[in-house]
């Protein structure tokens, strides 16, 4: 069976252009305003969407996505509504992926074999637990392939030759490359040395590699898709969130907005690169 995502990367290579992937802290910062910042993603350009689900130790986000989901959290997020917030989506768009990024242990509470049934039914296409290693993967990894899922793992820049077989052996989906050491949002990647590695993963897989961490403007997607599938935003998209709050910490008529803007220069960057 075809998903999603693999429609979407097959689409990507028709089209000889990189693909943006967003991220966003799913009820960030309240249901309501979140749902709008959703729904207007494709349209600003995100190929696929990534949806951060709060969790209240984030060991593999930084400052900027830990404190998203503490304000999604406050405002009573949970993994239900998530799922809830994806079907609401899907209700009026049903091309765009959706990816579910985060930490076993809200799965674990939920129940692994419902969660799988709601997030199949709720159109979700893809996993990302950063928390389950290969070593874990009757877990939930192969569960989820087995109900339809693409189970996606990250590689990282201390992943040997050795462990990258371990790690991509039941990956499905894309590969998620970490252009830097370290959590979400610290340091600037290195675009030869991403190309790089993007190129050496390549020699062990036939699945488009999507890289992150670090890529923060328009300037730094540009060349680092040049190396890759796909190019991962989001500390930038969240930090854009925070800034247009009030003093209480609430939406206001410029947090859609803004996040949208930046979505649409992140796109036009990343479309102008051209296989």
């Amino acid at each position: 069976m075809t998903t999603r995502i693999a429609t979407r990367f097959a689409a990507l290579a028709q089209e000889g252009r990189p693909g943006l992937v967003t991220f966003v802290t799913a009820g960030d910062p309240d249901g309501d305003t979140f749902l709008t910042l959703l729904k207007g993603l494709p349209e600003a350009g995100a190929d696929i969407i990534e949806l951060g689900v709060p969790f209240t130790d984030p060991m593999a986000d930084g400052p900027a996505i830990q404190a998203a989901g503490l304000r999604a959290l406050a405002a009573g997020q949970s993994l239900a509504k998530t799922l809830a917030m994806v079907k609401a989506f899907r209700a009026g768009e049903n091309e765009t992926p959706i990816v579910l990024m985060g930490y076993f242990n809200p799965i674990y509470v939920y129940g692994v074999e419902r969660f799988l049934a709601d997030a199949r039914a709720a159109g979700v296409d893809g996993l990302i637990v950063v928390d389950l290693p290969p070593e874990e993967d009757d877990e939930l990894c192969l569960p989820a392939l087995k109900a339809g899922l693409d189970f996606i793992r990250l590689a990282t820049p201390t992943t040997d030759e050795k462990r990258l077989p371990v790690v991509l052996k039941n990956t499905a989906g894309f590969v998620y490359y970490v252009s830097i050491t370290g959590i979400t949002g610290s340091a600037t990647p290195d675009a030869d040395v991403v190309g790089a590695a993007v190129s050496r993963i390549k020699t062990h897989t036939d699945l488009p590699v999507a890289v992150g961490f670090g890529v923060k403007t328009p300037e730094q997607a540009r060349a680092i898709a040049a190396g890759a599938d796909a190019v991962v935003v989001g500390s930038a998209l969240v930090e854009t969130v925070r800034h247009t709050l009030d003093g209480e910490g609430r939406a206001t008529e410029k947090t859609v907005p803004s996040v949208l803007a930046l979505v649409k220069e992140l796109a036009t960057a990343v479309r102008s690169v051209k296989r």
